[in-house]
């Protein structure tokens, strides 16, 4: 894995080069193994906080690590394009728009024990804007060879909290253009449902039940590229115990095991679908 500029890395991009690289700030690691027709992201897998807003957080790690998406990068890994973010949410938010990127308050509780300086809100704002000058010069050079693209927008969510019964995977298309894309989001979520899960566990899949794909990795996209799908895909985290932060291996790798195989399906049933 390289160390790259954000320069770099749109050049590189700019001149079709496959590489693996983390940003020079750490804030995020893109992975092309191959120019293909689709894109793997995982923004909320990051855990990093950076040690200047540590003694400042009233949030514990243990808070933080409960909304992040642990593990998403790890379920796509696999795939020949990987964008991921390394800094945890509540540093920045990378689902979010850069006005309101950067919490004052998560889940009810407040985030600072003293309002963050303009310094460090900059900080955290650059790595951001980094990121999706990356994303929007990546999906650009995609568009320029493939007639449309397809985002795997992967997150996760907190199924315990919920007080009535959830699916495992939902899919977000509020945003998307569903009378040219609907189906397609159909025929996904029926993917999904055939995933074989360890320990018996049920793989349902719904569309818009807790979620509704209101995430501004797939807005941006979905606003800059008019032959662009992003499909916002969120797993319960039953792959995890929310309560006390321990993975569950064996479920992450069933998981990863069968979106390699489903996800180059869709993207097949996606080329040969007119939109």
């Amino acid at each position: 894995m390289l160390r790259c500029s954000i320069d770099d890395m749109i050049l590189r991009i700019n001149n079709e080069e496959c590489f693996e690289a983390v940003s020079d700030d750490y804030s995020f690691t893109l992975k092309i193994d191959d120019y293909v027709p689709y894109v793997c992201g995982a923004v909320h897998d990051g855990h990093h906080f950076r040690k200047t807003l540590w003694d400042n957080c009233i949030h514990t790690q243990y808070e933080r690590w409960y909304e992040e998406d642990p593990c998403t990068k790890q379920m796509v890994q696999s795939h020949p394009i990987v964008i991921s973010g390394c800094d945890s949410r509540f540093e920045y938010d990378l689902n979010r728009p850069e006005e309101t990127a950067i919490y004052t308050d998560a889940w009810g509780k407040q985030l600072w024990k003293t309002p963050l300086s303009e310094v460090e809100r900059e900080h955290s704002l650059q790595k951001h804007r980094n990121f999706y000058k990356v994303a929007k010069a990546l999906i650009h050079k995609l568009e320029s060879r493939f007639s449309k693209v397809l985002v795997f927008d992967m997150h996760s969510y907190n199924w315990k909290r919920w007080e009535r019964e959830v699916p495992v995977w939902n899919l977000g298309t509020s945003n998307i253009d569903n009378e040219r894309f609907g189906g397609l989001a159909e025929r996904w979520r029926e993917r999904l449902q055939t995933i074989q899960l360890p320990h018996g566990i049920p793989s349902t899949s719904k569309i818009n039940d807790t979620f509704q794909g209101n995430g501004h990795f797939l807005k941006f996209i979905t606003r800059e590229f008019d032959n662009t799908l992003v499909l916002a895909t969120e797993i319960s985290k039953i792959y995890c115990d929310e309560h006390t932060g321990i993975i569950f291996p064996e479920v992450v790798h069933a998981v990863e095991r069968q979106l390699k195989i489903l996800i180059p399906e869709m993207v097949t049933t996606f080329e040969k679908t007119e939109v």
